[in-house]
């Protein structure tokens, strides 16, 4: 059986029309998009997403990002979907990012580096769960 994990194209790449270029990486990595939506996300939304972040310093600036434009939201599929989409998006940091990598490719900065991704098997459910119903994804 094939994992899932969870996928956000953030506000700084949906401005810029990169969500194609986006998902050709995402595709070409051997991942398969078995869920896609544009939204734009509520506070409350951005607020529960984000809420194991809640007492960083960054949080509140994290929230407004999230809510400042369009995301798009997806549900990946393929062979081990979590580790290969992380390496996929590549550091958070695009300056130490790998070649190749979205975050090389298209990152404007560490804030704004354009794709989130499941840390882990248990976050992508409950990631895929916040924004996704079982019919809205069609593998």
């Amino acid at each position: 059986m094939a994992e899932r994990t969870f996928s956000i194209i953030k506000p700084d790449a949906t401005e810029r029309n990169l969500t194609g270029k986006v998902n050709a990486v995402i595709e070409e990595s051997g991942l398969r998009i078995v869920g896609q939506k544009r939204i734009r996300m509520s506070r409350a939304q951005a607020e529960k997403f984000y809420e194991v972040h809640k007492e960083r310093p960054f949080y509140g600036e994290l929230v407004d990002f999230m809510t400042s434009g369009p995301v798009v939201v997806q549900v990946l599929e393929g062979e081990n979907a979590v580790a290969r989409y992380r390496e996929v998006m590549g550091a958070t940091n695009p300056a130490q990012a790998a070649d190749g990598t979205i975050r090389k490719l298209y990152a404007k900065s560490v804030g704004e580096n354009s794709v989130h991704g499941s840390g882990s098997q248990d976050n992508a459910k409950i990631e895929i769960a916040q924004f996704f119903t079982d019919s809205e994804i069609v593998g």
